[in-house]
């Protein structure tokens, strides 16, 4: 049941309230749900990209573990916003972990999201805390990245692996959300939505609310000038460019069109990236241009000039047609 509430961002009033109400990971959720009614929950540790519904499982399980009215006293719930260095560690969390519930029956659920965000001495303080108090407490760590989770953390949870979801799940949540606030979006506008946001559901969402705002028809075009993404017109015209024209006229074009519509020299790359896969090159050809985009790449990350960076894209493509007769585009 979808709350009564206008004012809230649609992330949080289109979250499942619900482990029924997720829309993947069949697998994970069902494995869960056995150990909460087994009553055998294992202390968990769950990690995978943003927006794949890491968060909402876990106060999906906790809302089907306690009552409302158990729910403030039960579960202590930590974000990276939060401080949680090794003072909260043995301040708040401790203190939590070690109090046992008199009048309630069962154990409490510690939750620590974004748990790579903490530093190794406060998860080394964890460590033990985890181990202490075992009968009391479930902790369950959420993280993006598993490899900032020391090894001894992750060798006392059950891990379990949040992937991208697919376009399959993506679109019928989508398509109910549209429902629900009457939005006009059009098939290539849903595909365009579906395709920015690489299986990350809150995104889908927050690009929709905010093409909402700013067209009164969501079309491929609309995603893409929302979030400042290049078209894919734009990506063919500078692809052409860059296969058939002098550096010059090349340069002055991309860059022209990179200021009219306020495109980044990143998101062109990545585009132009995708787009040499579907053309085909003599392999060496196309082997030296990848290592010289992703060279590209490297520098742009480390924060160089973006003219600069253009110039050489340009000038990557002028070496590779002169070593080769690139075919017409």
């Amino acid at each position: 049941m979808i709350p009564e509430t206008t004012n809230l961002p649609w992330v949080e009033k289109y979250r499942p309230s619900s482990l029924q109400d997720l829309i993947s990971h069949e697998d994970i959720i069902r494995t869960i749900t056995k150990f909460i009614d087994e009553n055998q929950l294992p202390h968990l540790l769950l990690y995978g990209p943003p927006g794949t519904g890491k968060t909402s499982a876990i106060l999906a399980c906790a809302r089907k573990l306690y009552s409302p009215g158990q729910f403030r006293s039960m579960v202590l719930e930590l974000n990276a916003s939060d401080d949680r260095g090794i003072n909260t560690v043995r301040g708040p969390i401790l203190n939590f972990a070690s109090t046992r519930t008199i009048f309630k029956s069962g154990f409490k659920l510690v939750i620590l999201d974004e748990a790579d965000a903490m530093t190794h001495d406060a998860q080394n303080a964890l460590r033990r805390i985890i181990e202490k108090f075992t009968e009391n407490v479930r902790f369950c760590l959420i993280c993006n990245y598993l490899s900032k989770i020391i090894p001894a953390l992750q060798s006392r949870c059950t891990r379990f692996r949040f992937g991208p979801l697919s376009e399959e799940q993506i679109i019928p949540r989508l398509n109910f959300v549209i429902e629900q606030e009457n939005v006009n979006v059009t098939e290539d506008g849903k595909k365009a939505l579906v395709e920015l946001a690489q299986g990350d559901m809150r995104k889908v969402l927050n690009i929709l609310q905010s093409a909402s705002t700013a067209f009164p028809k969501i079309d491929e075009n609309a995603v893409y000038v929302c979030v400042g993404h290049p078209l894919k017109s734009d990506i063919t015209n500078i692809v052409k460019w860059l296969l058939n024209d002098d550096f010059l006229t090349t340069y002055n074009r991309i860059r022209t069109l990179q200021i009219e519509k306020g495109l980044a020299l990143q998101d062109i790359l990545t585009e132009v990236h995708s787009f040499l896969h579907r053309i085909e090159l003599p392999t060496n050809t196309l082997i030296e241009l990848l290592m010289k985009l992703s060279d590209i790449e490297y520098r742009l990350s480390s924060g160089t000039s973006e003219k600069l960076q253009l110039s050489s894209l340009v000038a990557a493509f002028n070496i590779a047609r002169s070593n080769v007769e690139l075919p017409p585009s």
